[in-house]
């Protein structure tokens, strides 16, 4: 018998024609915790293939069925999973860490670019239709060649953004809780502190995990070290940024412009960013390209088929 899957969210074709081919698969659009512990049991579940949109706490993993034995994350990210939990049950929890990583950088450069450059402005003034033309002292952006940029979280999203940013003539600094090893540090600058490496920024680009550990890192406090007129991208996790604080750096000019794809709240993120000029703004749409959502649902299901085959998963997250 094939091994009985539920898919909790909507995936590209191709993965979803190799979940029908190869498992016992109950498909969904989007399921919110109640339905997917309801289909786990009714479908007598041997695996979850899930993504960050379904938070998998404390009480919902407790209350799986004994059949499942893993869920399997379709994301670079976990946070959305409560890791203690999954252990003391004994549920196997994987993600997808390599699959989202060129993705996401190029995203973050599409960020930058657009902040720096004044992107959304621009855009602005061509769906009103232009009419007028600029003199050479008006709406004038950023050059982003050449600058000091600095990442807060040196993983493999943090070292594909640099690896972006050296084809720029970029200084690259950097911040994690460790240094690299030099072959993969390629000449990036080390700072121990975030608090010793923002005044040397020219753009903070972020990607730390989430977490309560980083919840809010980048505060008033933070955002007063940069540079006046520095430049913010975020595409790691809304939660690294007080917002309030990130609105009233903009408005004043201590930055200059931000780029935004993720939000301390998703759909539903604070309406008072759209209403700046300075802010180009996307909906978490980092991974969002057919290679890489295709290779993050085929990664998800390898880990799924190792475990119901009775070997390892190839990304266990414990």
């Amino acid at each position: 018998m094939k091994p009985r899957l539920v898919v909790t969210r909507r995936l590209p074709d191709a993965v979803v024609a190799r979940a029908a081919a190869e498992f016992e698969a109950l498909f969904a659009d989007d399921m919110a915790p109640q339905d997917a512990l309801a289909a786990a049991v009714t479908h007598r579940a041997a695996a979850l293939l899930v993504s960050g949109r379904l938070r998998l706490d404390a009480g919902l993993i407790a209350a799986l069925p004994p059949s499942v034995r893993i869920a399997a994350n379709c994301a670079a990210g976990f946070d959305n999973i409560d890791i203690a939990a999954a252990r003391a049950r004994g549920l196997i929890v994987t993600n997808t860490p390599d699959a989202v990583s060129d993705c996401t950088a190029d995203f973050a450069f599409m960020l930058m670019l657009n902040a720096c450059r004044r992107g959304a402005e621009y855009s602005r003034i061509m769906q009103a239709g232009w009419r007028r033309s600029f003199g050479m002292d008006e709406m004038l952006g950023l050059r982003a060649s050449g600058k000091r940029l600095g990442i807060l979280g040196m993983g493999r999203i943090g070292q594909a953004v640099a690896r972006r940013a050296r084809g720029f003539g970029m200084r690259v600094l950097y911040h994690n809780r460790t240094p690299l090893a030099p072959e993969l540090a390629q000449g990036a600058e080390y700072f121990a502190t975030l608090e010793a490496m923002l005044p040397h920024c020219d753009i903070l680009s972020l990607h730390a995990p989430g977490g309560e550990a980083t919840r809010g890192i980048i505060g008033a406090k933070a955002l007063a070290l940069l540079p006046r007129g520095a430049v913010l991208v975020n595409t790691a996790r809304g939660a690294l940024v007080d917002e309030a604080a990130l609105i009233a750096a903009l408005g004043s000019g201590q930055l200059f412009a931000a780029g935004l794809d993720v939000f301390a709240r998703e759909p539903d993120y604070d309406l008072r960013l759209r209403g700046l000029p300075n802010v180009f703004l996307t909906p978490h749409m980092g991974s969002a390209t057919l290679e890489t959502r295709t290779a993050m649902g085929m990664r998800a299901l390898d880990n799924i088929a190792a475990v119901c085959a009775g070997l390892p998963p190839l990304d266990p997250l414990y």
